[in-house]
């Protein structure tokens, strides 16, 4: 069951920030949102760990390199530390479930894991 209690809201926060291109332009900022044992399996089956995701975002000199319009956000929070979140993500005709764990740091709320799917929106019907 979702619920949107403060550690849902600080974790959906942290991901909206995520998809700003200008956080994911910026080495630092993007920084201050990653645990430093974060990694990443991206929808292109790439496995990423931070110093490669934080270059790769960096080197994206383009503006609007984020995912796009993203929807279906819904979290939990699975202990008081670790939360959950799903969504999906469009962006260029290009759609991915996405599943990301955020723990909290401190006093501060990073992400430690994200996962992309690629999916096609005609063949996710009824899921």
């Amino acid at each position: 069951m979702a619920d949107h209690g403060p550690a849902v809201e600080a974790a959906i926060e942290g991901e909206l920030r995520l998809l700003d291109p200008e956080i994911r332009r910026s080495p630092e900022l993007l920084g201050a949102l990653l645990h430093p044992d974060f990694h990443e399996f991206g929808v292109s089956g790439r496995h990423w760990d931070r110093a490669s995701i934080i270059d790769a975002l960096a080197a994206a000199k383009e503006p609007g390199t984020g995912p796009g319009i993203t929807s279906r956000v819904t979290g939990v929070e699975l202990a008081p530390d670790l939360v959950h979140l799903t969504f999906d993500t469009e962006h260029n005709g290009r759609h991915a479930h996405r599943s990301s764990l955020w723990r909290r740091t401190g006093e501060e709320w990073l992400l430690y894991f994200h996962q992309g799917t690629p999916f096609s929106p005609e063949g996710s019907r009824g899921a």
